[in-house]
Parts: C-alpha cells; structure tokens; sequence
C-alpha cells in the first residue's frame, strides 16, 4: 500500500468530503458509469473529469499567443518534462507557459470555487502529478492518486467495482477529452486556426525531448512545442493498469470522445 492510497483510506474512514478528478486517460481501464458509481460508492461526493480543467489549459495558451504574434511558448501540462527543463536545460525555462494552469490544477481551481470545503483528488497515469501538486502548488491540498493506486484502494476496501449506467460526471468537457495523446492541446485548443503547420511541433517521449528543444532554439518559425514525456503521451503514463498497445489505447480515448459528442447531441 502507497502512502497516497493510504491517505485515502485514513480520508474515506474519517467521511471526508471528496471531490474526484479524473484524468482524460481513464477510459483505458474503465468505462465512465464504473468508475464514477465505483468512486461514489467509496465515498466520494462528486466525480469531475480533468477535461475541464484542460478547456481553461486551452483558452489561456491560446490567449497568450493571440496576444503576443511573436510570443513562442513550449506547453507546461507535463510535470515531467518541466522538471527534465529545469534540471538539464534551464534556459528554455523562460520559454515553458508557466502562467498557464495544467488541466490538473484548472481543474482543482474548477472544484474550490464549486464545491468548497472539499478534497480534490486527482486520478491519473502520472507519478510526477504528485510532485507538480506538493511543491508548485501546496495551496492546492490536491491529493493525487495513480490508477494503480485506486486499484490499491478499491482492493482494500473489498469494493466490487459497481456500474450503474445512470451515473454520470458531475462537471464534464467533452471537447478536450483527446488531452492525453500526444497533439491532444494543439488538436483542441485552437491553436491550429491561427499558427501555421511549421509553427507548431508536436513531440511525446523522453528521447525526442532534447532533439525538439535544439530545433526551437535554431529555428525561430516554430512558435509552438506541443510536448509530453511519456511516448505517445499520458496514456502511456506508468500510473496505467493495461495490457493494450499504444494504437488501442489512443482508440479507446477517440471513442469516448467520440461517444461524449454524440451524447451532447440526443
């Protein structure tokens, strides 16, 4: 058992009042209806997706780029490779959108101003979240959890994963719910209808991080570096429970996105 899964159990035995945030990567390992009727079963009080978060993600890279037309950003959603930055390239730092909340801390503030006196938790496939929420943002409280760890929970607690069909996010975003592959900010953010092809770069994987820093540093065209750590992005986070391949795990976030559109519509 994990300190952070831990914590949760000493939460849920001492009735906390909780507010989940799930990460847009979820639908590798379950289905919407599972895991929030699963999470409030436990004790959660309300379930919301990160998507939400990553709607303000969007706006305000969009923003800082309309503002400034010779303003060149690399994106900071990615803990792991803002700390890769500071640590091994510390002069790109003046270059990361630090001003611009990750849809994890969006989401935080999204769950603060809605649901006061509440816990977030976050719910995701990365392990650096937990450093992005302790040192850059201890105001948050934000307790973070990998889906391993809610495993970790759910098996302690002898919980038989429940799934009423009816159940549904309390706050949801069906427009960035592709977030976690890679392009997913650059395919829905915006940024597409006002930079062209060339100005942008869209990278994943820890081997191609330093080659897409020496090519923003030599050609000044690119105005924006789409990047995450993980290959493929975060539904390859080591926080994620599955056997599927890459392709098969960026098909079941396109059909969960897909289904939330059409259901937007009925």
């Amino acid at each position: 058992m994990t300190p952070d899964a831990q914590k949760l159990l000493d939460l849920i035995s001492q009735k906390s009042k909780l507010a989940a945030m799930v990460a847009p990567s979820f639908p590798i390992m379950y289905t919407s209806s599972e895991l929030i009727s699963t999470l409030k079963l436990i004790g959660f009080s309300y379930v919301v997706e990160v998507a939400v978060g990553a709607k303000r993600t969007n706006e305000a890279v969009l923003k800082a780029l309309q503002s400034d037309p010779a303003a060149r950003f690399i994106t900071s959603p990615c803990p792991s490779f803002v700390r890769f930055v500071r640590t091994k390239y510390p002069q790109f730092e003046k270059y990361l959108a630090l001003s611009v909340d990750s849809p994890m801390i969006a989401t935080a503030r999204i769950v603060n101003e809605t649901y006061p006196g509440y816990k977030p938790v976050f719910i995701g496939p990365c392990n650096v979240k937990k450093l992005e929420s302790s040192q850059d943002y201890p105001e948050l409280s934000i307790l973070v959890l990998t889906y391993k760890e809610l495993e970790e929970v759910f098996e302690a607690l002898h919980v038989h994963k429940s799934d009423d069909t009816t159940s549904v996010f309390d706050i949801s975003e069906n427009s960035t719910r592709i977030y976690p592959y890679d392009g997913g900010l650059t395919d829905t953010s915006g940024v597409r209808d006002i930079l062209r092809d060339e100005e942008i770069r869209i990278v994943s994987g820890w081997k191609e991080c330093e080659s897409a820093l020496q090519e923003f540093e030599s050609n000044q065209e690119i105005r924006l570096v789409d990047i995450l750590f993980c290959e493929g992005g975060c539904i390859n986070g080591p926080g994620v429970v599955s056997t599927l391949t890459l392709e098969e795990r960026k098909k079941k976030i396109q059909e969960y996105s897909t289904l939330g559109k059409l259901q937007s519509y009925l």
